[in-house]
Order: structure tokens, then C-alpha cells, then sequence
């Protein structure tokens, strides 16, 4: 019996990544030969595709209707002020005099029409002209742009969980609002206590201050909780908030009741007594046991529900110097927690316990530039803070166009853009932001120009061919949407 086959029966591969025109190998050594170019190059060319996110969200018409600007007029204008600061943070440069770094830089340059940018100190005397106030219309800004982006991603979320956490600023030397106070990695040094507070859904940042390094008072947390509500989306209808010890008063929980928000909010000071016999172990595995009490504290107008979670403490002393508890609460270590939701205790605190994530956006905050206050001036932080937040903010945006722009059959494969949204900062920075560009002129236009060779330009091409189709599209704020806007402009 004769098996006939075909004489070419191997499979077709496909290449994986972008390998058009592979370069030929290279030498390069100690002897390697060296001269200039005529063209002009820029590390971020990515930065077009923040350009082109500008555009499609009108953010310059965003800025003049909610910014207040400050008395002092710059010659390139409070736009072109503000979005360089914006660009500096955006590239991973978070101090001012940063500026000497990039002020000959092609794609910044192209944007603001300048051959080189101006020196760093007249960013720095407009910064030291920024207040309080201009810091609120940030906030204004960020609320504006955060319904854009959630109507151009079609997101639509009816409930939310709004994350609270203060964090400290240690600061060194004669800073205004500096105190001592709670500070765990220095002990004893003067430091700043801003809030911050982060949608989960989505990861960004929603509203915030610096404040004066010391504890929250119940009249400020229930201040904060008040203006929570009108930097909304107007698509959410439930909220659920959470927050530390410090946020727990009368004030704060009264706030969260006239605002319509659920709260889970832990103990601190409070002393509600519980039932000995309602403990119970939902998890046999496991020995810790939960209850909950209603409970009126102090100096509360109204009785509220608490919950708990104890767990047996771990002697590590030897059974011959073991000392006998003088009381049975004193075996255990105790979690209390003052809430309005119905349900089981343990299910209630397993929620608030997904509000551990806050921690690393605090601290990714922190690392884009909170830490790098650059004046001694409380009311230039101030300011300051807000755009650090903002350019964070953007980030956010980015990535979550970014991991929209995916077509389906690129979302199942090895795409350098899969689940950026879950990437960190610097991450993402790496996948969008630094990559060769040259900028030449051909025909009377400029051009941007991206290696073939490099893995990430196709991926980078095809966002922006993206952003220029969400571009040429309807705006869908312009028309009828299935959510109304707090903003209209």
C-alpha cells in the first residue's frame, strides 16, 4: 500500500510582534565611529497620543470654563502654563526645575509652537502665583473630564465604592501647615496629613486636600463627605464609603446619611458591648468568630449598628511562664467597624477589607510627586497637589482608552497593551510613553515617524489611529446619552 503526502506539510507560523523589515545585525564597539543629525528626536513619542486624547476630550474648552486663573498673566497663557506642568508630571519628572530636561525636546516644543520652551523658573514664579482657589477648580476640571471619559468608554456604573485614606508628608525644614503628629516611618518630624479618596471601579482619583499635619476633626470629615456628591458622575445613584478610624464621629457618620451614601467606617474610641452569646464561626476552618450590637456612643444623636471580628491571640512565651488573662476579652484582638448595611457581620467586613488596595494607589500617588512639594508655601502645595492628581488622573484615562482601543482579536493574545489598566504608573509609561519618535517635515507638514523595529509601534499606531476615528466620531456629550451630565458646558 502506497501513502501519498504532500511534500510540504509544515505549518504555517505566524510571527509573533511587529518584525517588518528586520534591521541586519550590528556591530557596535569601543571603535564605533559617532556624528550629529540634522533631524529632531524625541524619547516620547507617546506624547502624541496624549495630544490627540486633549483633543477628543475638548480638554482645552474643559480648562477655560472651569479654571480660575490667578492674577498673574503669563505670556504663553494659563492653558499653556498649566499643560506643561501637566506634560512634565505626565513624563515621570516631578520637580520644576525639571524643565531643563526637556525644554529642547521636539514633541513638547512642536506642541506649544516654540522652538525651546521657556527656562524653568517662569514655570516656577507662575506655580508660585497659584492659591486655594485655582486648586478647587482643578477639582472642577478633573470632574468634567471624568464624565467624558466614562461616556467615551462606555462605562455606566450605578453603584460605586469610594475608598478614604489619609496619608503623611514628612517635610524638612520651615514648611507652613507642617505639624507633628502621627508619623510612623519618622517619628517625631513635622509633616503634612493630606486625604485622599479613590473610586474602586475605576482606580482614580476623585476628590483630595493637603491639610495641616494634624487629625481629622469630625466638622472636616463631614465637610469632605459633603462635597463627595457633586464631583459624581451623573450615572451613579448608590455609594458606598469607606474609611479608617479617623473618619469615625458623629459628624462624618451624619454626612454620609444626608448625602444617601452606605459606610462602613472602622472604630475608633467607641466601646459598644456585645452580646456573649451571638458569636458565631462562619468559617469552621478558621477560629474567628464575629457579632455585631446596635450601639449609641456618646454625644450620637442616633444609635448604629457595629460589627466585629475577633481573633485569638498566638502566645509565643514557653507553657511554664504563660500568665493566666484576668478577663476572656483578653484572649483575643478585636476589628469594630460602625456601619448602616444589613447583612451578615463577616460579610460586611470582608467588604471593607477590599479597601486595603487604597494603600498602593496612596502610595503610586505619592511616588508621581506628592512627595516633592516644591514650596514653602502652604497655598502653592496646596495648588500643586491638585495638578499632581490631575496629570495621575490622565494617566488613568490613558490606559483606559488604551485597553479600549483593543480589538477582539488582539485582546486574547500576547498584546503589550493587555490588562494595562491594571499596570502601575511606571509601567505604563514604559508601553506608551517612552518610545523613539522623529519628527521630520515632508511636503510643507510635519511628520511623526516610529521605528518598525521596535515591538511596540504597532500597537502604539494602532491606538492612535483609534483616537483620531473616536476623534472624526460625535462627541457623545454633544447628544442624547442614557446618563445626564452634573456639568454641562
Amino acid at each position: 500500500m502506497v501513502k501519498r503526502r504532500k511534500k510540504n506539510n509544515r505549518k504555517n507560523r505566524n510571527r509573533k510582534g511587529f518584525s517588518q523589515n528586520r534591521a541586519n545585525a550590528r556591530k557596535i564597539n569601543a571603535s564605533t565611529a559617532y556624528e550629529t543629525c540634522t533631524e529632531q528626536l524625541s524619547p516620547f513619542g507617546g506624547l502624541l497620543a496624549l495630544i490627540k486624547f486633549f483633543d477628543l476630550v475638548n480638554f482645552h474648552k474643559i480648562f477655560n470654563f472651569a479654571y480660575k486663573p490667578p492674577s498673574r498673566e503669563p505670556k504663553l497663557g494659563h492653558y499653556s502654563m498649566m499643560v506643561g506642568v501637566l506634560m512634565l508630571l505626565f513624563i515621570g519628572f516631578n520637580r520644576i526645575w525639571h524643565f531643563v530636561y526637556i525644554r529642547l525636546d521636539a514633541m513638547l516644543c512642536g506642541f506649544f509652537n516654540v522652538n525651546r520652551l521657556p527656562v524653568a523658573s517662569t514655570f516656577w514664579r507662575y506655580m508660585n502665583s497659584l492659591g486655594i482657589n485655582q486648586a478647587k477648580s482643578l477639582l472642577n476640571v478633573m470632574s468634567i473630564l471624568r464624565e467624558r471619559v466614562w461616556q467615551l468608554c462606555e462605562f455606566e456604573f450605578y453603584q460605586i465604592r469610594i475608598n478614604i485614606d489619609t496619608t503623611v508628608k514628612t517635610v524638612y525644614g520651615n514648611q507652613q501647615g507642617a505639624r507633628k503628629g502621627h508619623n510612623t516611618q519618622h517619628r517625631g518630624k513635622e509633616g503634612l496629613r493630606p486625604i485622599l479618596c479613590f473610586i474602586e471601579e475605576t482606580r482614580e482619583y476623585l476628590l483630595g486636600k493637603l491639610r495641616k499635619g494634624v487629625t481629622v476633626t469630625g466638622k472636616e470629615a463631614a465637610q469632605f463627605i459633603a462635597d463627595i456628591k457633586r464631583h459624581l458622575p451623573g450615572c451613579v445613584q448608590h455609594v458606598l464609603l469607606r474609611a479608617d478610624g479617623e473618619f469615625l464621629s458623629w459628624e462624618a457618620v451624619k454626612a454620609s446619611r444626608k448625602a444617601g451614601f452606605d459606610f462602613i467606617i472602622a472604630n475608633r474610641g467607641c466601646t459598644p458591648v456585645f452580646d456573649s452569646d451571638s458569636w458565631y464561626r462562619p468559617y469552621k476552618r478558621k477560629p474567628i468568630e464575629y457579632n455585631s450590637c446596635i450601639y449609641q456612643p456618646g454625644g450620637w444623636e442616633q444609635a448604629y449598628r457595629f460589627v466585629v471580628m475577633r481573633i485569638p491571640k498566638t502566645l509565643q512565651q514557653p507553657s511554664s511562664q504563660q500568665q493566666c488573662v484576668l478577663f476572656e476579652d483578653d484572649k483575643y484582638m478585636h476589628r469594630i467597624f460602625c456601619t448602616n448595611l444589613n447583612g451578615k457581620a463577616h460579610k460586611i467586613i470582608a467588604d471593607y477589607d477590599k479597601r486595603a488596595d487604597v494603600e498602593n494607589l496612596v502610595g503610586e500617588a505619592k511616588r508621581e510627586g506628592l512627595d516633592m512639594m516644591p514650596s514653602a508655601k502652604f497655598k502653592n502645595n496646596y495648588a500643586f497637589f491638585q495638578i499632581v492628581m490631575l496629570a495621575y488622573n490622565i494617566w488613568r484615562y490613558m490606559k483606559m482608552i488604551a485597553q479600549k482601543s483593543l480589538p477582539k482579536n488582539l485582546s486574547d493574545t500576547g498584546s503589550i497593551l493587555k490588562g494595562i489598566m491594571t499596570n502601575t504608573v511606571r509601567i505604563a509609561r514604559l508601553k506608551l510613553l517612552f518610545i523613539a519618535a522623529k519628527v521630520v517635515r515632508h511636503s510643507g507638514r510635519d511628520k511623526i515617524k516610529y521605528s518598525i523595529h521596535d515591538s511596540r509601534t504597532q500597537e502604539v499606531l494602532h491606538l492612535l489611529k483609534y483616537l483620531d476615528s473616536a476623534r472624526s466620531a460625535p462627541r457623545p456629550w454633544h447628544g442624547e446619552f442614557i446618563w445626564s451630565l452634573n456639568f454641562a458646558i
